[in-house]
């Protein structure tokens, strides 16, 4: 159903966001992100004792596309 819509203010839009007003059938964003992190780096608590003597994060990537997002509508 149509609507009336008025003043519209946008700060910010992130990567996989939509900024829509209007009808629509369907809306599908879609983000891909690869994470890199070394020993210990996701641990969470109270108390943690975490000893990692020599530790190296290899962010070398040879096959340069992981998760290919184009034309997954």
């Amino acid at each position: 159903m149509p609507a009336i819509v008025g003043a519209v203010s946008v700060n910010n839009i992130g990567t996989a966001s939509i900024f829509h007003i209007g009808d629509v059938y369907t809306i599908a964003p879609s983000a891909n992100s690869k994470t890199f992190a070394g020993a210990g780096s996701f641990s969470t608590g109270d108390g943690l004792v975490i000893n990692n003597k020599i530790s190296s994060t290899n962010t070398q990537d040879q096959d340069f596309i992981d998760q290919p997002i184009a034309a997954n509508a």
